[in-house]
């Protein structure tokens, strides 16, 4: 369990900003590294692929992704959310950028087709044939576009379906046809993604979990292996063989047979990495709210704040106060468009601020332009989010 003291570095992060208006983000410098380098340990020599979506800000990617890649694992290339931020990425110097979803942007695909960087630079991801028919009409007919299969990695025990809904793509014999019909329609096959959703990210809080996990764990393994099988008999080898998040890291790379995971949650650690019993992460990025009245002796409003995660809707996926300690949100309100009510807030004033972090990573980065990082010696270096840079990638 992650445990936010007034001795954690949130005391570092207000200081450091105190002549600042909030609202702020704040980004812990030690606290992303110290995340980062744990990363490294647990994926035991397996490159990382940094997942974009968990980051959104292209410093801290830079960061992250400078550390490079050595003989005893690191950080190498990005997983994309969207085509045109892995076109605004490569513009930008990244030459290995992965998309982790299909696109049918027209108009990004036709950009990608008409530049011989790009198409080496960007590998798309499909699980259909009508992904390949749009992308084929979008591009043109000479180029050759890189492709990853996505592969169905959910457990299904009878009806149940454990996992997320990703792609159609299950067995040896579905991932077998669609790497034919790619390559007979011209593409490059490079590679196949297994996500297991089901084991990354979900907290490992009670035995029913667990079991979940080791029999996902196992289930994809073997099925992996096979499909593995009948894609490379249409494609040959494979440059990638990706799978995992943040939350399974250690099983992912007990898999001979793949060449990468990915993550990025865990690097800034948001509340829902809280109960993970497999991992100590720190948690690096914050927001500050101003305190604006004191509508009753126990509670004080602030500012802003209704930053709510995405996902099914619960508590779950609401901000989390974390200092002064003891605030709470009251239940009638939440976490408000415009205004935040907490109590356990006897102590505080008007104009004094509220720390809190966000039930995920990089969604935060959408509500703010500019991150405040702070590092050991409470230097502060300001840069800016996507949403700080113009951009907004859905």
């Amino acid at each position: 369990m992650v445990v936010v003291t007034d001795a954690s570095p949130i005391a570092d992060l207000h200081a450091a900003t105190a002549d600042l208006d909030p609202p702020l983000a704040a980004l812990d410098l030690g606290a992303l590294r110290a995340n980062a380098a744990d990363l490294v340990r647990r994926a035991r020599g397996v490159p990382i692929r940094v997942a974009s979506k968990s980051v959104r800000c292209r410093a801290v990617l830079e960061e992250v992704l400078g550390s490079g890649l050595t003989a005893h694992g690191g950080f190498a290339g990005i997983m994309s959310y969207s085509l045109r931020e892995a076109l605004w990425l490569a513009g930008h110097g990244a030459r290995d950028v992965l998309l982790g979803y299909p696109s049918v942007d027209r108009a990004a695909l036709a950009e990608l087709g008409g530049d011989a960087t790009l198409l080496d630079s960007i590998t798309l991801m499909v699980d259909d044939l009508a992904q390949l028919d749009l992308i084929r009409s979008a591009v043109g007919t000479t180029v050759a576009p890189r492709v990853c299969l996505d592969v169905d990695a959910s457990l299904r025990i009878g009806p149940l379906h454990l996992g997320v809904r990703r792609s159609p793509i299950r067995t040896p014999e579905q991932a077998g046809q669609l790497a034919a019909a790619a390559r007979d329609r011209g593409f490059r096959v490079v590679g196949v993604m297994t996500y297991e959703a089901q084991i990354a990210g979900l907290p490992d809080t009670n035995p029913a979990v667990r079991l979940v996990k080791r029999l996902s764990a196992a289930e994809i393994g073997s099925r992996r292996a096979q499909v593995l099988d009948a894609v490379r008999a249409v494609a040959g080898e494979l440059e990638i063989v990706n799978s995992g998040g943040s939350g399974s890291i250690e099983v992912s790379v007990g898999a001979p047979e793949v060449t990468e995971v990915t993550a990025g949650s865990g690097l800034y650690v948001p509340t829902l990495f809280d109960s993970y019993r497999s991992f100590e992460p720190r948690p690096a990025l914050f927001f500050a709210l101003p305190v604006l009245r004191r509508p009753a002796p126990d509670i004080a409003t602030a500012f802003a704040g209704g930053y709510i995660a995405s996902g099914p809707a619960g508590a779950a996926r609401v901000p989390k106060p974390v200092w002064p300690k003891g605030l709470r949100l009251i239940g009638t309100e939440g976490a408000g468009e415009v205004q935040t009510p907490f109590t356990g807030a006897a102590e505080l004033k008007v104009g004094d601020r509220v720390w809190l972090r966000h039930a995920k990573a990089g969604e935060l980065c959408e509500r703010f332009d500019r991150i405040q990082i702070v590092d050991a010696d409470d230097r502060r270096t300001e840069v800016p989010t996507y949403r700080g840079e113009g951009r907004n990638f859905g």
